[in-house]
């Protein structure tokens, strides 16, 4: 049962942090109390921004004791609501921010590992391990303001997934609060370990929920001395799946990436995001984004991809493309790909959805799903595109030009959960890397089985018998 947070918890709460290390002024705490999409707001009477392990586990005894709910907040970068406060006056919620918790305590190269504190901003982990020459794979559109540890607890995918995976595998070891205050010191660089349960992998992906995490292990890889990047016109997903296939066989371990999107999406960004070009001369219907990475010389690795590219050509699979000759050139072939969503929310409303399905199927779930959204809304511009290497497909859609953005927007629920339905009668998930958050709980509840639910309803009253965590994120106990 969660409690009234009073004067005498504010005070006690207060107490256990320096005076940097709490605030109750709304204009500071107003930032962290709504998502990007503007999907979600919420409330909180005080943010707290513990400086260490031992003051985390202070503030979990504290709220422990007194029921007073916890939401654990990192960057704010997340897209499904699970890092917003939803106070109400007889359950009130804290904010328990993870900024200051900022530290890279060791980098070991020799190891290959790094271990960072939670706050640390994904972009400075990047530059850490590039630092001592090795590479930090994690990448995403918001490296350079959300922070390992939401990227841990919301198990982030990005652009590497393929051949580097999530951040489920890349994380060896952890440091997490448990909502009692006891520490789960896991913090081991080991790459093997087969003592028992692996109990990290409970906290990886739990929103928050079982736990703050103060402290990961993360591993590293060697740093690529060479990269090529292509942008590639092809006829639709059925021709990328069958591009990819072959990049597979001809590239093997050196392809790190493959991105699909239409069109529309194209010109959404040529539209709303300043300094972004066309880089073909004609249009196409869709766009690949294609990214080699190795350890050869940089003038192996371009003729390695310029080869696969020309047997592409030659076969048909590939109508035109065109390959970055310079730092810059890919910077801006990723700036088209990664400016997609901000684009699209430039251009009207949008109904996201986050889907993965197996690869093989990706062409028949956007063939279905775009014929769906057509019936259901006439008029309506379907924008699918992602990481078409792990079948995790971004299916957005804005509102038909018609039609009034609220009256769009009042069917998110309806249409997404149609979309959803074709995504797993597919095989596949209604969820690939966003999460549940507050966003999608009642999904999690329709589409997994009775089984699923109650083993994470135990593992939820196992670690966090007092509701505390993250309360209404993920799953009810």
């Amino acid at each position: 049962m969660i409690a009234q947070l009073d004067n005498s918890s504010i005070s006690e709460l207060k107490g256990i942090v320096d005076s940097a290390g709490w605030s109750d002024d709304p204009e500071v705490i107003a930032p962290h109390l709504s998502e990007w999409r503007g999907l979600f707001s919420g409330s909180t009477p005080i943010m707290l921004m513990p400086d260490t392990t031992e003051e985390v586990a202070a503030i979990m005894r504290c709220c422990n004791g007194r029921g007073i709910g916890i939401v654990p907040q990192g960057g704010n970068t997340g897209l499904a609501g699970g890092a917003i406060p939803h106070s109400r006056p007889d359950a009130p919620e804290i904010l328990l921010s993870a900024s200051r918790l900022n530290r890279i305590r060791a980098v070991d190269a020799e190891n290959f590992t790094l271990t960072a504190e939670a706050g640390c901003v994904l972009a400075t982990l990047q530059q850490a391990a590039a630092a001592a020459d090795r590479l930090f794979p994690l990448s995403l559109s918001a490296e350079g303001s959300c922070q390992i540890g939401g990227n841990i607890s919301t198990n982030a995918g990005g652009t590497n997934v393929l051949r580097y995976g999530n951040a489920r595998e890349l994380v060896l070891g952890l440091e997490v609060v448990l909502p009692n205050g006891r520490v789960f010191d896991g913090l081991r660089g080991l790459r093997k370990d087969n003592t028992g349960y692996d109990l990290k992998q409970l906290f990886i992906g739990a929103e928050g929920t079982l736990g703050f995490i103060t402290a990961a292990v993360c591993k590293l890889f060697p740093l690529s001395r060479s990269t090529a990047t292509a942008l590639l016109a092809v006829d639709g997903p059925r021709s990328a799946v069958d591009l990819f296939a072959r990049a597979q066989l001809n590239l093997g371990d050196e392809l790190t990436a493959i991105e699909i999107f239409p069109r529309l999406a194209l010109e959404m960004v040529l539209a709303h995001i300043d300094g972004c070009r066309d880089p073909l001369d004609k249009a196409w219907d869709w766009y690949l984004l294609i990214e080699i990475a190795g350890a050869r010389e940089q003038a192996d690795t371009d003729l390695n991809l310029t080869g696969f590219l020309d047997d592409c050509l030659e076969r048909g699979v590939v109508h035109d493309g065109v390959i970055a000759q310079s730092g810059s050139q890919r910077a801006d072939l990723w700036r088209l790909r990664h400016s997609i969503s901000e684009a699209q929310r430039l251009a009207g409303a949008s109904i996201k959805n986050d889907i993965s399905v197996p690869v093989a199927r990706v062409a028949q779930f956007i063939d279905e799903a775009t014929r769906y959204a057509a019936e259901r809304l006439p008029g309506v511009r379907p924008v699918p595109f992602g990481h078409l290497g792990d079948g995790n497909i971004h299916f957005n859609l804005s509102q038909p030009e018609a039609m009034a953005s609220q009256d769009f927007l009042d069917l998110w629920g309806e249409i997404t959960a149609g979309i959803d339905t074709i995504a797993v009668q597919l095989g596949g998930s209604f969820s690939a890397e966003h999460g549940i958050g507050a966003l999608k709980t009642g999904e999690l509840v329709r589409l997994r089985s009775d089984v699923e639910l109650g083993l994470m309803r135990a593992i939820k009253q196992a670690i966090d018998p007092h509701g505390i965590m993250n309360p209404g994120k993920v799953i009810e106990r």
